[in-house]
């Protein structure tokens, strides 16, 4: 370090201390760009789903209804792409059921599907409008299922569940 400083014309030690400080701050910052470059986690590649209400919130969501007077509600069925390329025949089932703690995929009859290609880094939107006439307690899951290449639509295990009661 003596040699290197004098080659700099430093001449006292506090000069000598200063340059080797900074010059060992030059290869710790060196060595951390190096680290974060090299080691940088990979994005992830995924589709999500998430519902808002009818006024385009994650809020007001339908909870209760009374049969044959509020008996209908609507939600917005969101879904994203962010997989690296453009989804074609993505597919969003909407599955109503009494069973509150079911198995995924859920095993229920199908009342509603939406079907439609999705961009990369684009929202897909619908507009899922259900009735629900009979009282009781209802799990409606509205399930991603996402094709994988060139292949038929699989079980993304990506899904929201709305809980209705519906009273008389």
């Amino acid at each position: 370090m003596k040699k290197l400083s004098q080659r700099f014309n430093l001449n006292n030690d506090t000069a000598v201390y200063a340059f080797a400080v900074a010059i060992a701050l030059v290869i710790a910052s060196a060595l951390l760009v190096t680290y974060y470059v090299a080691l940088r986690p990979v994005q992830e590649k995924y589709a999500t789903i998430y519902l808002l209400d009818t006024n385009r919130k994650a809020a007001d969501y339908p909870e209760y209804l009374v049969a044959g007077v509020n008996n209908t509600f609507s939600v917005y069925v969101e879904v994203e792409n962010h997989m690296g390329r453009a989804l074609e025949n993505v597919e969003v089932l909407v599955k109503v059921t009494k069973d509150l703690n079911p198995k995924f995929p859920v095993d229920a009859n199908i009342t509603e599907t939406f079907t439609g290609s999705v961009a990369e880094g684009i929202t897909w939107e619908n507009i899922a409008t259900l009735t629900l006439n009979e009282p009781g307690n209802y799990s409606v899951y509205f399930e991603l299922w996402i094709p994988e290449e060139n292949g038929p639509p699989q079980f993304s295990n990506n899904f929201c569940v709305l809980k209705v009661q519906v009273a008389v």
